[in-house]
């Protein structure tokens, strides 16, 4: 087994020159046509940094410590990027902020991600494993978070829209922390042994030598500073996506979606590499757990900015929402209820996923 050079040089150089950018900009101004083209540059070479240092991180915790740090650390920053919208705007853009986010990076993952892991794990390796437990309990958790935040508002009599009474909303919002910390505990203390990876065959690109703990370190320090500068660019790019949307008549709930698919790009391509490398249980471990933090940790959160200042919030997705994200929830059930996959079921979840980003541009 050789031992991977872990901190090297570009990983460290681009998220440094993504801060001094941020910071230039927001000294000069991001009028300048400039800074854009620079600014998307260094956008994606800190998503492919964060990547790196995400691996790192996993490399040295392990299953399932790895990706679930990944997947936290992500949700967090997503969850303060939706907070602090929320606080300095206003309107009913702002109160379908928080569903459209969660929707979109819900159907993202589940159907975007896990789909294009399923297909590249099928076109290489024709069939992948993994721990049936696992996957069930964190199906299981989500199912139910999904419904009480996304589906229920619309049936509640209290109010008169798709929206929960500040009561309704505290009671839901404790429920999905509650469970988010319940499958998190299962996950990485009580039942760990269900999300480890089935026992790898003499595969030394698989497992490399694990880090030093400076180098652990290291990295952990410049994910969080891929992560956040990631957020903050995406933020600044967002009238640029906004006016792209516009000019092309689509509505503007697909920049809720580019948005989120930017801030989910750390996490895509880290599950897609693992798909890769025939470690499944990582892509799938990494998938779920980022759907699960983004809604368990997102709705209490925004729960609390609604309790505390009055601000409307509206949960209820429409019918077509709906369908498609039961569809897509039932289809992943079934895919994934033998332990094994193939192609089909990748490409039968990308079609999901296209179908959903299809209507979204054109309702």
């Amino acid at each position: 087994m050789k031992q991977r050079i872990y901190l090297t040089l570009w990983t460290i150089v681009i998220p440094l020159l993504a801060w001094l950018a941020y910071g230039g900009s927001l000294l000069t101004g991001f009028e300048n046509p400039f800074f854009h083209p620079v600014i998307a540059f260094l956008l994606i070479g800190s998503v492919l940094a964060a990547v790196h240092h995400a691996e790192v991180v996993a490399y040295r915790m392990g299953e399932p410590f790895g990706t679930l740090i990944l997947a936290v650390a992500i949700t967090i920053i997503e969850v303060s990027l939706i907070v602090s919208l929320m606080l300095t705007d206003s309107g009913q853009s702002t109160a379908t902020l928080a569903r459209d986010t969660v929707l979109a990076a819900v159907m993202i993952i589940l159907t975007g991600i896990v789909g294009i892991c399923l297909l590249v794990g099928g076109v290489r390796y024709r069939e992948q494993v993994f721990s049936l437990q696992g996957v069930s309990a964190a199906l299981v958790t989500l199912t139910a978070i999904l419904v009480f935040t996304l589906i229920l508002p619309n049936f509640t009599t209290s109010t008169s829209g798709s929206e929960y009474t500040s009561l309704q909303l505290g009671f839901v919002a404790s429920g999905c922390l509650i469970l988010y910390i319940a499958f998190t505990l299962v996950q990485a203390i009580r039942h760990r042994a269900y999300f480890l990876p089935p026992h790898a065959e003499g595969d030394e690109d698989a497992y490399p030598e694990p880090p030093t703990k400076k180098e652990t370190y290291v990295s952990a320090l410049l994910l969080i500073l891929c992560l956040g500068i990631v957020v903050l660019l995406a933020e600044v790019l967002a009238p640029d996506i906004e006016s792209i949307v516009e000019q092309a008549g689509a509505p503007k709930s697909l920049v809720g979606i580019i948005i989120a698919a930017i801030v989910l790009l750390p996490e895509g391509l880290a599950a897609f590499r693992a798909a890769r490398k025939n470690r499944l249980q990582t892509s799938l471990n990494l998938a779920f757990g980022s759907a699960l933090a983004s809604i368990g940790l997102t709705i209490p959160a925004v729960a609390i900015v609604s309790i505390t200042t009055g601000m409307k919030i509206i949960l209820g997705i429409d019918m077509k929402a709906m369908v498609l994200l039961v569809l897509a929830q039932f289809t992943i059930m079934l895919s994934l209820a033998t332990g094994r996959t193939n192609i089909l079921q990748g490409i039968v979840l990308l079609m999901i996923f296209l179908v959903y980003i299809f209507l979204t541009i054109a309702p």
